[in-house]
Formats: structure tokens, sequence, C-alpha cells
């Protein structure tokens, strides 16, 4: 799973320095903007799947087994 560390870090410090310029803080802005930031984080991750992972269907005289044959790429939703 590769992730974007610093372009988190990136926008956590402009959060806090966003934060510091204001005359009133709020907490509830803070918050909302820094769970903005890790929601963005975890879902630009990238999750690579391998092949060769046990596959099976259910049913009648169809039903298979087998594995995956390539890799394949997974996002977050």
């Amino acid at each position: 799973m590769t992730l974007d560390k610093a372009a988190l870090q990136s926008g956590i410090l402009a959060l806090l320095t966003d934060m510091r310029s204001r005359t009133e803080v709020s907490d509830s802005d803070f918050a909302g903007t820094l769970a903005d930031l890790i929601d963005t984080y975890i879902r630009s991750a990238t999750i690579t799947i391998a092949a060769g992972i046990p596959v099976s269907t259910a049913g009648g005289p169809t039903a298979q087994t087998g594995t995956t044959t390539a890799p394949a790429v997974a996002t977050i939703q």
C-alpha cells in the first residue's frame, strides 16, 4: 500500500499555520479540516492485490475453483 505522507504533513502544517493566524480559534474548524486531511490521505492509498489468490464460485454444476491470474489495484471508497 502506498500513501503520500509528505502531502499529509504539508496539509497539517498549512492547517496549523492558518489556525495561528486567526483572531478567533475554532476547535470545530480545526477538527473538521484535520478529519478531511486524514480522509483524503487514506483514500489516496493504492493497494495492489497479488495474483494467485484462491477463488471459488458457489452453486450447482457450474461451481468452480481456481486462483486469480493477474495482480489488481484496489481503491478505498
